[in-house]
C-alpha cells in the first residue's frame, strides 16, 4: 500500500508541479484524497470536490479532452493554490469522505454538496459549481424527450442525462454557473449570488484555409457525448433520413448505447446520406477533417450547462444550429431551433443549405471568432480566478 501511494504521489507531483502533502489511496478512485500545498505560506484550507481523474495522471499524460470538466477541475485547484490555499481534492462522487479539519472555502459540484456542507465548520465559505441546468428542469425536459420518442417510434429508450435530486444551491453561500442565461434562469428562484464562468474549450484550431463552402453547405454534423435523445440525435437522424439531398455526419459513442443503436440502426448505418463515426477526439486530425467537410453543427439538446460540444464545433468554424436549451450564445451568426421537432430541424437545415457560399463562410468565421474571444482555457482560468477573488472580497464585506 505504501509503495502504491508513493507511485500515485510521484505521478501527481509530475502532472501538477506542486507539493503533494498527502495522497490517500483506496481501491476506488472516487474515494481518494489528493492534498496540495501552495508555493507560498498557506492562508488556510480548501476542500474541492469535483473531477479527480486529472490529478491522477501519469507524468506525460495530458488532461483528457473527453469532457471540459476534466481540465476545468484541474484549473480550479490551480487557481485556489495561486490564491495561497492548501487544497484537498476529492471526487464529487466520494460519499465516504468526512471533513476532519477547518476549511476556509468549500468548492464543489452539486452531487454530494449538501452532505459535505453540513459537516463543515460554520465559517466556511461554500461555493457550488453548477455545470448543468437545475435538476428539476433537466429531468422534466429529459423525460419529455423520451416520451416523445416513445410516442413517435414506439420504443422506450433511456438515452438521457438524468441528474440526481440535490439541494446544493440551498446549502451554498455562492454559486458559479457554466452556460448562458438559459442555465442561470433555471436557478433564478434561489436568493443567492450567482457568477457566470465561461465554459473552456481544449483546442484552438487554425482557420481551414481554402475550405469549399459551395460544396460543404450541403453537409452537416451532429457531435456529442452520451445521452443521444437528450441531445436530439433522434430528431436529427429522422430529419436527414427525409432529406436525401443533404448529408449528415454523426460523431459520438454510439456503441455505448445499444438500445438507441438498435432503435436507429437503419438511420445510422443503412441510410446513404448519413455517415456514422464513433467518438472522435477533438484534438485529432480526423475531427478537423470532418469539420472541414461540414458547414454547420445541428444540436437540439433539451438541457445543458454550457454546450461544450457546440462551442468546440464553433471553434472549428462550424455554424451552430442549436436549441436555446443548448445554453450557447450564438449572436447573429447562428440559428436557434425554436421547437424540438423533426420539421423544425428540417426547416432550418434546408434554409442554411440554400444560402450563398460566401454568406455561410462569413457566419462560420464569426462563430469561430466568438468562440475564440469567449471560450478558451486561458479565458476560463482568468474568469474563474477573478470570480473567486470577487466572492472572497464580497464575503469580507458581508462579515
Amino acid at each position: 500500500m505504501k509503495n502504491t501511494i508513493k507511485k500515485i504521489a510521484k505521478r501527481v507531483t509530475s502532472a501538477f508541479g506542486v507539493e503533494i502533502v498527502r495522497c490517500r489511496h483506496i481501491d476506488s478512485i472516487h474515494e481518494r484524497v489528493i492534498s496540495l500545498a501552495p508555493a507560498t505560506e498557506s492562508k488556510g484550507n480548501v476542500l474541492l470536490a469535483f473531477v479527480i481523474e486529472p490529478f491522477l495522471r501519469g507524468q506525460d499524460e495530458p488532461v483528457s479532452n473527453a469532457h471540459s470538466h476534466d481540465w476545468e477541475s484541474f484549473q480550479m485547484a490551480q487557481t485556489l493554490l495561486e490564491l495561497g490555499y492548501r487544497v484537498d481534492v476529492i471526487s464529487y462522487l466520494n460519499r465516504r469522505f468526512v471533513p476532519d479539519k477547518h476549511y476556509s472555502i468549500f468548492v464543489a459540484a452539486r452531487t454530494n454538496f449538501e452532505r459535505l456542507a453540513t459537516g463543515l465548520n460554520k465559517d466556511c465559505i461554500k461555493i457550488v459549481h453548477l455545470d448543468t441546468a437545475h435538476w428539476i428542469y433537466n429531468n422534466r425536459a429529459a423525460y419529455a424527450r423520451l416520451l416523445d420518442v416513445q410516442t413517435r417510434r414506439r420504443v422506450t429508450l433511456n438515452s438521457v442525462r438524468i441528474i440526481e435530486q440535490n439541494w446544493a444551491l440551498e446549502h451554498a453561500d455562492y454559486a458559479t454557473v457554466l452556460g448562458n442565461d438559459f442555465t442561470i434562469g433555471t436557478y433564478r428562484y434561489a436568493d443567492i449570488e450567482m457568477s457566470r464562468v465561461p465554459v473552456s474549450v481544449p483546442v484552438i484550431y487554425d482557420w481551414p484555409e481554402n475550405k469549399d463552402f459551395e460544396s460543404c453547405r450541403k453537409n452537416f454534423l451532429w457531435f456529442g457525448s452520451a445521452g443521444f435523445v437528450h441531445k436530439g440525435l433522434d430528431l436529427v437522424l429522422e430529419a436527414f433520413s427525409d432529406m436525401p439531398e443533404l448529408h449528415l455526419t454523426v460523431c459520438g459513442p454510439i456503441d455505448e448505447d445499444e438500445k438507441f443503436k438498435a432503435a436507429y440502426f437503419k438511420e445510422l448505418y443503412e441510410t446513404p446520406n448519413i455517415h456514422t463515426h464513433g467518438w472522435v477526439d477533438v484534438a485529432s486530425r480526423e475531427f478537423e477533417r470532418i469539420a472541414r467537410g461540414c458547414v454547420a453543427l445541428v444540436y437540439p439538446s433539451c438541457a445543458e450547462g454550457g454546450g461544450s460540444s457546440a462551442l468546440t464545433c464553433m471553434h472549428a468554424g462550424l455554424i451552430p444550429i442549436v436549441s436555446r436549451e443548448s445554453s450557447v450564445d450564438i449572436g447573429d451568426f447562428g440559428v436557434i431551433l425554436e421547437e424540438f421537432t423533426i420539421d423544425a430541424v428540417k426547416r432550418q437545415v434546408k434554409r442554411l443549405s440554400l444560402l450563398p457560399a460566401d454568406q455561410c463562410e462569413n457566419s462560420a468565421r464569426r462563430a469561430r471568432d466568438f468562440a475564440r474571444r469567449h471560450h478558451t482555457r486561458d479565458i476560463f482560468a482568468a474568469a474563474y480566478k477573478k470570480t473567486i477573488q470577487e466572492i472572497l472580497n464580497s464575503h469580507i464585506v458581508r462579515e
